[in-house]
């Protein structure tokens, strides 16, 4: 319940910050605070605490926030929002504007971006289902791999990662495994680039493995026609047993009253009948271009 109420909220957080972040760029200046110097701004702020001061200064420095937020995505999947980036990053924002200290002599866009960045990627943690430890093994395992490489030049071992990080076999194996870690994404992501006008998503270009190929069934079908042509009802039915149903030759003896040795017997009897009549139709059987 209680993971519940925190999901809730963050969304309703989520949601309010991108109103306000749309707001807030949308909104011209044109205020009574333009024409007055900003170290006189900061310091009416820290005695008034005014809420028409901070939004001018929010909008004053808005453009903190995208700059930030697009750095960061730069180096995300595109299934992440940069608007989700933006609006967290905006509380980061606000938070920088009311603890900054001007006496510091810190410049308040080299204090900000602190703030709003780690603000950005709090907002990742928590959108982020992996454990921290999991992509803590992934990024040490993946940067001995790196080292080695512009090493040697080669593409290393599991063995030697596995000395570079001073692992014995059965702690490396717990290690190369979290660095497989599954990963989430969205099927209705961008694939690739396409020339026509509509983007290919993931979706259009998955394969249904539950869905039956109606060529390979039909192709199938003729196949087992025609190996069983000419067979008798006995034979035919060794060879869809063993073959089609996986069958073992005692489990088939059962099913047809026969022993053991007897269908094994025509089981080679039929496999030299039909190797001559194959040899004959090997070109109906080769794949067509």
């Amino acid at each position: 319940m209680a993971a519940t109420d925190a999901s809730t909220t963050r969304s309703g957080t989520r949601n309010l910050g991108r109103h306000v972040a749309r707001r807030t760029e949308q909104k011209s200046f044109g205020t009574s605070y333009d024409d007055r110097p900003l170290d006189e701004l900061w310091r009416e702020y820290q005695q008034t605490r005014s809420e028409d001061l901070r939004n001018y200064l929010m909008q004053r420095f808005l453009h903190l926030v995208r700059y930030n937020a697009e750095r960061i995505y730069a180096r995300l999947p595109d299934e992440v929002d940069i608007e989700d980036l933006m609006s967290a990053g905006l509380f980061g924002l606000m938070g920088a504007i009311d603890a900054y200290d001007p006496d510091r002599e810190v410049k308040f866009e080299t204090y900000s971006a602190t703030r709003i960045r780690g603000a950005i990627l709090d907002e990742l943690r928590s959108m982020d289902w992996v454990p921290r430890l999991v992509r803590h093994r992934t990024a040490k395992v993946e940067q001995a791999r790196m080292r080695i490489q512009m090493e040697t030049g080669e593409k290393p071992s599991l063995s030697d990662v596995a000395s570079r990080l001073n692992l014995d076999p059965s702690e490396f194996e717990k290690y190369e495994r979290d660095s497989k870690a599954v990963v989430m994404t969205s099927i209705t992501r961008k694939c690739f680039p396409s020339d026509g006008s509509r983007e290919l998503r993931e979706i259009d270009v998955l394969k249904d493995e539950s869905q039956v190929n109606p060529v390979a069934e039909l192709q199938q079908r003729d196949l087992k026609e025609l190996i069983t042509k000419g067979l008798s009802r006995a034979e035919r039915l060794i060879v869809v047993l063993y073959y089609y149903e996986g069958m073992t030759m005692k489990e088939i003896g059962a099913t047809l009253d026969l022993s053991e040795s007897r269908v094994s017997q025509m089981h080679s009897s039929i496999l030299q009948r039909l190797k001559v009549q194959m040899q004959h139709r090997m070109r109906e059987l080769e794949p067509v271009d």
